[in-house]
């Protein structure tokens, strides 16, 4: 090799200034393929990593509940904006773990609920995933035969089923209107949802979900970027034309499923610790209707846009649940006419209609105009 082609090659591997020039496809592929985006991914963690000393504990519960819907929003965003097979039933899933983890670590001397006594972190957390991947496994099938509305509203069909069922097994789930503890988590012997000497139970459960969102953020990262994660994008993109290239579309829509079921599993785990109660109503429509939100508005295909969804739609119940104090029409009372309730729900559905018409990259495409204003500044048209 020349003097000349050496110098070449060594340039061209370092695009230095050029954050968007690839010189190779596995630079393109890479984790964290630019020097500013290790950096502010780096940043943004290690501030994440500093608010519990920094937040009373009220706002940690409610930063922790955004980082545990993270999980699951991303779960959703994998099987509907990356594999584009539209599911309405996210809610049935994330019950499915929630139970599983309020049973398996539950009092087993308790005669009126199941429980099992297992009182570990990481057992019940995989515990949960893995039943609600199973079920996910059970219901991918129908994708196969389906798609689009059909296909939405058979997994919209999910949803009334487990809620049935949830209401029908005191056993398992205490029954309507009584409900029962969330999961109890332990790690290391050590009590994540009780104070100790240097950290309150809310800054233990805070950490809990950070940890536990990087994890499955960066397994999702990889999973998109890989074989499987060009295989979705190519049934989303023509499903037809993905099956003459050599893609297995019932292989790849079931293990879609899989996935995202497991991601949901953990996510309703982790939710319900943090609120310590579970009521089997709360798992209907409305919540689905939560989690397509926070796809939407976070930014359909992205990881990210999920994280950044699922704690705006998050933090938006503790802006409107303030409205009474500054609105005295506005009730606070579920029972009366025109609440706070009621408002929510009209909330998500305009917001979805405003972003879908106005931002369809959602707040995801908003940040990619804002970064790309500043890089071409004071170019900019």
């Amino acid at each position: 090799m020349t003097e000349t082609s050496t110098r070449f090659k060594s340039r061209t591997k370092r695009p230095s200034g050029r954050p968007e020039l690839y010189t190779s496809y596995s630079q393109h592929l890479r984790m964290l393929n630019t020097r500013p985006k290790f950096v502010s991914v780096t940043a943004i963690v290690a501030v994440a990593a500093l608010l519990p000393w920094v937040f009373d504990d009220q706002t940690l519960s409610l930063l922790g509940l955004g980082l545990a819907a993270s999980i699951g929003a991303i779960g959703l965003n994998l099987v509907t904006g990356y594999a584009g097979q539209v599911s309405l039933g996210h809610a049935f899933f994330l019950a499915i773990g929630a139970y599983t983890a309020a049973a398996l670590s539950g009092d087993p001397e308790d005669n009126e609920l199941i429980g099992f006594g297992v009182t570990n972190v990481v057992v019940w957390l995989l515990a949960a995933g893995l039943v609600a991947a199973f079920f996910g496994v059970i219901v991918a099938p129908l994708a196969t035969r389906l798609r689009g509305l059909y296909l939405a509203i058979v997994t919209l069909g999910l949803v009334f089923i487990g809620e049935h069922i949830f209401k029908e097994w005191p056993e398992l789930t205490g029954g309507p209107g009584v409900g029962r503890p969330g999961p109890v988590p332990e790690l290391f012997g050590v009590g994540l949802n009780t104070p100790g000497d240097f950290l309150t139970a809310e800054q233990k459960l805070y950490l809990l979900m950070l940890v536990t969102l990087i994890i499955f953020a960066l397994l999702a990262r990889n999973l998109v970027r890989s074989k499987v994660g060009r295989a979705f994008a190519a049934i989303r993109d023509r499903d037809i034309a993905a099956e003459v290239i050599g893609v297995n579309l019932t292989r790849y829509k079931v293990l879609a499923f899989a996935v995202s079921s497991f991601f949901a599993g953990v996510a309703g785990a982790l939710l319900y610790t943090i609120t310590g109660f579970i009521e089997p109503s709360s798992f209907n429509l409305l919540l689905s209707v939560q989690y397509i939100a926070m796809v939407l508005i976070g930014g359909v295909a992205t990881i990210s846009g999920s994280i950044l969804g699922a704690m705006f739609i998050t933090l938006i119940p503790a802006l409107t649940r303030q409205l009474p104090n500054v609105a005295p029409f506005i009730s606070g009372d579920a029972t009366k006419a025109f609440n706070v309730f009621q408002l929510e729900t009209v909330l998500y559905g305009l917001l979805i209609i405003g972003f879908l018409i106005f931002e369809p990259r959602g707040l995801f495409g908003i940040w990619i105009r804002i970064r790309n204003y500043w890089k071409a500044w004071p170019f900019t048209y």
